[in-house]
């Protein structure tokens, strides 16, 4: 296959599915976090109607399978709605609706975690609630936030394996077909390991930076 030494002569074959899990993975990020804060901010809404669309979201996102989720937008959605997305773009929307709505959980319990006294010294500042929730709620609430987003980023990177049940060439399939055809188990699901590892530990130094970030010059004293 290469000039590298064994295993890592296995690694031009690896990389060519690391790729698209990278995609899969920064692109699920990103639906993960904008749903998570939407609906986790609508979970606290004085809109019923908002209160009530978090709700079906979250219940119906976190309760389902991921597997049975790919499934159903890629092979079923399609016969229903002659709508039909690409493998890829399934992936990224419903690994990061799945994940969102655990997240938007996670949103949820940081602003009530929020001391009472915040709400009330908007109000004699005369903020509205929109005005509230940007300027003094939410930032406040971001750094409890961070810790468990990152673990949730790395589930879902964990859970692009999946696409490889929808077609996708990820690095799990790229590991499988490799090994079909090479028979070297051991050494191509040991770099597997290995390579989800270092980037499960990547996502985790991201966090703890942001984390120290927003931390620095917090004030931690006050109460409820």
């Amino acid at each position: 296959m290469s000039n590298l030494p064994p295993p890592f002569d296995l690694l031009p074959f690896l990389l060519q599915g690391l790729w698209i899990t990278l995609f899969i993975t920064l692109g699920g990020c990103a639906v993960a976090i904008v749903l998570s804060v939407l609906f986790g901010v609508w979970s606290k809404s004085t809109d019923p109607i908002l209160r009530w669309l978090s709700a079906i979201y979250i219940t119906v996102f976190r309760g389902a399978s991921a597997l049975i989720l790919l499934y159903w937008f890629y092979f079923a959605m399609p016969e229903l709605t002659n709508i039909r997305l690409d493998a890829i773009t399934t992936g990224i929307l419903v690994l990061g609706a799945n994940v969102g709505a655990y997240g938007a959980e996670v949103v949820r319990a940081s602003l009530d975690a929020v001391p009472k006294g915040q709400y009330q010294a908007a109000a004699a500042l005369n903020l509205n609630r929109w005005q509230t929730m940007r300027y003094v709620i939410f930032p406040q609430a971001i750094l409890s936030m961070i810790p468990p987003f990152g673990n949730l980023m790395i589930e879902l990177l964990k859970g692009t394996a999946l696409v490889s049940t929808i077609t996708v060439t990820d690095l799990t399939l790229q590991g499988k077909f490799l090994r079909d055809d090479t028979h070297r188990s051991l050494e191509i699901f040991g770099l597997l390991l290995v390579i989800y590892f270092l980037l499960s530990m990547t996502i985790t130094a991201v966090f703890r930076v942001l984390e120290h970030r927003y931390s620095q010059g917090r004030d931690y004293g006050g109460g409820n």
